[in-house]
């Protein structure tokens, strides 16, 4: 007797719904049971793509390239066989677009520290599908645990400088779900502020008290000076 097909399952036989521009995809559509044969049909947002007939129970295969950010989904496939009516709808399927990153720039709103000071370092990469991981590094030493950021946003480190060594060199590292595709940042080195002298204060004040004390006679001899100069002629 014929039996009515189950609604199929769609599945991307890759493995994984994450893509990349321009990649070929497999999309599995089956029904496990129900009477052969059967009609499978891929729609991508409620439009017909093809149509697979299968003589027995064999998995509808439909081969795809991501061409374009609109070619991410809505995927659905329908089984039919001849006693199906209106067929069986699969699950929906959506692909997710990947980009790679690019070189994270590592940056802070200092270049100059001093010993005892605290100070901030920056890593973003401005391209790259979200979310990306950042991790940081004093020469080739991990300084911090990777940080997730699920935003366009730069991830962050507090260094306290305490020694010599601390002034450098500083790397970062991005990395997302894109495969194989780690970027390094730029080399950064934080440079000796040089601290000024306990003297040049004091020079400053005496040259201020100094001019004031000129300025003060300039103003002094033309009611003083000049006066008790005329009086004794």
């Amino acid at each position: 007797f014929l039996e009515m097909l189950s609604n199929p399952m769609l599945i991307p036989v890759q493995g994984t719904l994450n893509v990349v521009m321009n990649q070929n995809v497999t999309l599995s559509c089956h029904s496990d049971s129900g009477s052969p044969p059967v009609r499978y049909t891929l729609f991508k947002c409620s439009q017909k793509v093809s149509t697979l007939n299968m003589p027995d129970l064999t998995p509808g295969l439909f081969n795809l390239t991501i061409n374009s950010a609109s070619d991410v989904g809505e995927y659905k496939c329908k089984a039919e066989n001849n006693i199906s009516s209106g067929g069986k709808y699969s699950n929906s399927l959506n692909f997710t677009l990947i980009e790679p990153i690019s070189k994270p720039v590592l940056s802070s709103p200092t270049s100059q520290a001093k010993k005892g000071e605290n100070v901030t370092l920056f890593c973003l990469s401005e391209n790259g599908s979200l979310p990306i991981s950042y991790i940081f590094f004093k020469g080739r030493k991990s300084i911090s645990p990777p940080v997730k950021m699920q935003k366009r946003e730069a991830a962050v480190i507090f260094l306290f400088i305490n020694s010599p060594s601390d002034f450098g060199t500083y790397k970062c590292r991005a990395e997302n779900s894109f495969c194989n595709n780690t970027k390094y940042s730029n080399s950064f080195n934080f440079t000796l502020e040089e601290e000024r002298s306990h003297s040049q204060p004091l020079i400053i004040s005496l040259g201020l008290i100094l001019l004031l004390f000129v300025i003060g006679f300039s103003l002094a001899i033309p009611f003083f000076i000049i006066p008790s100069y005329k009086a004794s002629e």
